[in-house]
């Protein structure tokens, strides 16, 4: 069996990686400055970490037209929620935990926004008629009152060269038709699958 060196305490982990330098280490705000709201208006995707109350955790994509995060003000924004599988993992979190941590992206861009708040989940409010894409207003939108925010360097992507189109492999592993057929609809057949993971697919992604 394999045996691990475990970090057990913040003075074994501060020995391997020492404290950050004072400009990192302050770097949060507890506002949205205006370079944060002109990267909110860029940006066509964001990752929602949440966390249950027995540390159970979840993250979930949300994406949409850029701009889709609305700015409620320079400590609030709200987020659609548009139709997806109906799981609402990262929504029942929300319920026994507000706690939430989001990361921005850009495309082509390797640092992001972080923002960490705590969120309700609000069903209506005048703001939703300021929500519609493609004539779909959302059901629900999570509010998050911002506690920090902070930019957040591009060295995981340099690393990764996620942006790096000469990286990428798309057919390295099973298709979504493949996938589904294996774990989860052993029932169907492949040939609808692929039909119903084609090019069709972004044409109901509102419905």
């Amino acid at each position: 069996m394999t045996e691990y060196v475990e970090v057990t305490s913040e003075e074994q982990l501060r020995e391997l990686l020492p404290p950050p330098i004072k400009r990192v280490a302050e770097k949060s705000r507890p506002a949205l400055h205006p370079l944060d709201r002109d990267w909110l208006a860029a940006s066509p995707m964001c990752l929602i970490a949440t966390s249950a109350a027995d540390g159970t955790c979840d993250v979930s994509p949300k994406g949409d037209p850029p701009g889709f995060t609305h700015v409620l003000g320079d400590r609030r924004i709200a987020i659609p929620e548009r139709p997806g599988n109906r799981r609402a993992d990262g929504f029942h979190n929300i319920l026994a935990n507000p706690h939430v941590g989001l990361i921005y992206l850009l495309p082509g861009r390797g640092d992001t926004l972080r923002i960490n708040g705590r969120a309700r989940i609000v069903r209506d409010a005048p703001f939703f008629d300021e929500l519609v894409v493609r004539g779909h207003r959302p059901q629900l939108a999570l509010v998050v009152d911002i506690d920090e925010v902070f930019h957040h360097c591009a060295k995981a992507f340099l690393r990764s060269k996620l942006w790096d189109s000469s990286t990428w492999i798309p057919g390295a592993v099973a298709s979504r038709a493949q996938i589904a057929k294996e774990l989860e609809r052993p029932d169907d057949e492949i040939a609808d699958l692929e039909r119903y993971y084609g090019p069709e697919y972004a044409e109901h992604i509102y419905r």
